[in-house]
């Protein structure tokens, strides 16, 4: 096998978008073969858009059962993205998620269950981790040259999104649709960037303001307080609202403190560890000297392409993926102690009772309002 076959089950923005990539031949070792979707205004599109060779399928597990792919994308609305990877895994074909990995934990650790049962590949869709200035302060992070962390500071809100984006899909923005906002859709990226750098939080503050600048059910702006287990804290803002934007990452550590904006990382790097500075320095004003820093990276930045590129290596080589499918738990796990926080008005211990979490879901769900589907479709390209 020279090329891996895919499928993708959902072929709306994301789906769409990335059907017309592998039709592009943006990912050299991957090939489009067959789509599904149960709307017929997107097979539809399929007919005319997408090469005669590309099979179309009306349902997700007959496109699974037809023997026309070797893995699965799945790109369908959140609460159906385990439910078709363990259909896949369990039918003997890779899958990839897009993001996220689901609504809520109870349901994803199921999935990842089955994945520890089945010996086919399962990735997630995390393309953010792709971007070399996430990756190069992975590296350092992990090299213990900047010490340990004592505050993280995020802001992210360059998220921003018209009422129309809303009106254009029935599913979206509906605790029975989506089961979220802008924790589920636009930044389980950064949530997931945020535990990949700095680790999982221990306990969570947020206050997830619901339909506050649109008209929707759910979150569309969120401020979150956190405590790690060193004693480090963090805040985490976001909204699709503010514009223009900003998207801010600040993190202190014992070494100094990084900036990532702008696609730059700025390192103010001490001269000496400030806990050590902070211990011996007679004089209690003085500061310990900074040096700022450029730091260089690759430049590389993949995203979407590099992410299916690492995918069908591990199919066909077995080399590491950018993000394992059971990874996408961790920040799923985040943002439930975010909404369950702001639910319940307090604050929340990770791990939380997932069963507690899903029973306040469930009551969001309860009176959840049907709307109509408007049949838009937008191009997502360069959104992310």
């Amino acid at each position: 096998m020279n090329k891996v076959r895919l499928g993708i089950i959902g072929i709306g923005g994301m789906g769409s978008n990335h059907a017309n990539s592998l039709v592009r031949g943006e990912v050299p070792n991957m090939e489009l073969t067959a789509v599904a979707d149960v709307r017929q205004c997107r097979l539809d599109w399929a007919k005319e858009n997408l090469p005669e060779t590309v099979a179309i399928f009306h349902d997700g597990r007959e496109l699974i059962d037809s023997r026309s792919c070797d893995a699965v994308l799945i790109a369908t609305p959140h609460y159906l993205h385990p439910e078709f990877v363990i259909y896949a895994l369990e039918h003997g074909l890779h899958a990839i998620s897009e993001k996220p990995a689901g609504v809520y934990t109870k349901q994803v650790r199921e999935m990842n269950e089955a994945a520890d049962k089945s010996d086919k590949v399962f990735a997630i869709m995390l393309n953010q981790r792709t971007n070399c200035v996430y990756r190069k302060l992975h590296e350092m992070i992990q090299s213990g040259e900047l010490g340990q962390l004592k505050r993280m500071n995020w802001i992210i809100t360059d998220w921003y999104r018209t009422q129309s984006y809303y009106d254009a899909a029935s599913w979206k923005a509906t605790w029975d649709g989506e089961g979220g906002g802008v924790l589920l859709n636009q930044c389980p990226h950064q949530i997931d960037l945020l535990q990949w750098l700095c680790g999982m939080p221990v306990r969570v503050r947020a206050f997830c303001h619901e339909a506050k600048w649109h008209n929707i059910e759910v979150e569309d702006d969120v401020t979150a307080y956190m405590e790690f287990a060193n004693g480090a804290t963090g805040v985490f803002v976001t909204s699709t609202a503010d514009a223009p934007g900003t998207n801010r990452l600040e993190l202190t550590f014992e070494m100094g403190k990084i900036v990532c904006e702008n696609g730059e990382l700025i390192y103010d790097k001490l001269a000496v560890n400030e806990r050590e500075f902070c211990m011996t320095e007679k004089e209690g004003f003085k500061k310990p000297e900074m040096t700022r820093i450029i730091v260089e990276t690759d430049g590389k930045n993949e995203q979407h392409t590099g992410v299916f590129k690492a995918f069908a290596d591990r199919i066909l080589y077995g080399t590491p993926l950018v993000a394992e499918g059971k990874e996408g738990i961790n920040g799923l796990t985040l943002s439930n102690a975010m909404h369950l926080s702001s639910w319940l008005d307090r604050t929340i211990e990770l791990p939380f009772d997932e069963d507690l979490f899903l029973a306040e879901l469930n009551k969001k769900r309860a009176t959840s309002v049907k709307k109509q589907d408007s049949g838009v479709v937008f191009d997502t390209t360069g959104t992310y």
